[in-house]
């Protein structure tokens, strides 16, 4: 199969589709990979290292669209690639779909084979692994990020998240415990912060209170406890999702008034619409505004800011997919594995996955 991978132009993106040593492995597996120049540039692969790992260097990302079987990226295509899509060329990457019709429009038109990494599901449809390595990271940095805007020259109120002996230490509501959400709370607590973390499973309940031990305080979610908790919080971090639909809106604009002027929030939920009703995508340029003296932070690449860490995450866990599909093709591949068959959204002009058409108003 010849596999391309463009480089990524949504701004301030630096990751890469395959990283080198994920070409080595295309390449012994028999398949042929074209990868634009400087696509790995910025974070340390130069086009020689793609030359040795048995990759053909392309000038232009038109030369790659126009003769791969199937396009690997990091972030949904942009307008220009959409166009550059052809019919039955399959298309692995993150899509997000549920909060952007137009690329959900364009993608229809093309008629191209889109599979999202971020839909793929685990063993009996728990756990989504492609969507897991970049839903660290960013679980990760929402606490880097939330204790840097704490500070009061960057329009926080001037608490340290740990605080120092004799002092309270920041408080850090973290809505949902999945993946992102326990990541986020891991590194709280591990900087000092009184962590509170709040979710609907009870199973998860139990976990995330047997991993913290006493170290986080453990809550269902309701509309009540929200609001009982955000009015206390320093920094609250939105990491709610369901798979495929739209982000449920747990912090409303109302709400705000009950919170803290200088508190902050972090929407890591944002790709997906995000989970304050007051929020809107950001970039790295322009990470932050201000709504009612609460700042709030939306970047949609969060793990964009650690290129390098976050392509090799995300090599690891979609290298076995991609070679599924380069090995078996796309039909054969995602027959056999129904979690595989999940990251199907759109399929020669027709939406496939059921929560992204329900967010989207499609039919499936």
């Amino acid at each position: 199969m010849y596999i391309g991978v463009p480089k990524e132009i949504k701004k301030q993106e630096h990751r890469v589709g395959l990283i080198p040593s994920s070409v080595r492995e295309m390449v012994a597996h028999g398949h042929h990979v074209m990868v634009e120049t400087g696509a790995g540039a910025g974070i340390g692969f130069d086009d020689d290292s793609y030359i040795q790992a048995g990759a053909q260097v392309i000038s232009t990302a038109p030369e790659i669209f126009e003769t791969a079987d199937m396009i690997i990226k990091v972030k949904e295509p942009q307008p220009q690639e959409c166009k550059m899509l052809r019919p039955e060329q399959i298309l692995f990457t993150y899509l997000h779909l549920a909060a952007d019709k137009p690329q959900a429009e364009a993608l229809i038109q093309s008629n191209c084979i889109a599979i999202a990494y971020e839909t793929v599901t685990g063993l009996n449809g728990k756990g989504l692994p492609l969507l897991a390595p970049m839903s660290e990271v960013a679980g990760r940095l929402s606490a880097q990020v939330g204790a840097h805007y704490l500070m009061k020259h960057m329009g926080g109120q001037g608490v340290l998240m740990g605080g120092v002996p004799g002092t309270p230490a920041a408080r850090v509501a973290v809505l949902g415990g999945g993946v992102a959400g326990f990541n986020a709370a891991r590194v709280a607590v591990g900087m000092g912060a009184r962590v509170t973390i709040l979710d609907k499973s009870p199973d998860r309940l139990r976990e995330l209170d047997e991993h913290f031990n006493g170290n986080a305080e453990v809550l269902y979610s309701t509309t009540a406890a929200v609001e009982t908790l955000i009015p206390k919080a320093d920094i609250i971090i939105g990491a709610v999702l369901v798979p495929g639909a739209s982000a449920p809106r747990l912090v409303t604009r109302e709400m705000l008034k009950i919170m803290k002027k200088g508190s902050v929030m972090v929407d890591i939920a944002i790709d997906q619409g995000g989970c304050f009703e007051t929020s809107h995508p950001t970039t790295h340029a322009d990470p932050v505004y201000d709504v009612d003296g609460i700042t709030h932070y939306c970047v949609a690449n969060m793990p964009g800011a650690v290129p390098k860490t976050s392509a090799i995450a995300l090599n690891h866990a979609i290298l076995p997919y991609a070679l599924q599909i380069a090995d078996k093709g796309w039909e054969q591949a995602l027959a056999s594995d129904a979690g595989f068959f999940a990251g199907l959204n759109i399929c020669r002009g027709q939406v496939m996955h059921k929560a992204v058409a329900e967010s989207l108003g499609f039919s499936v």
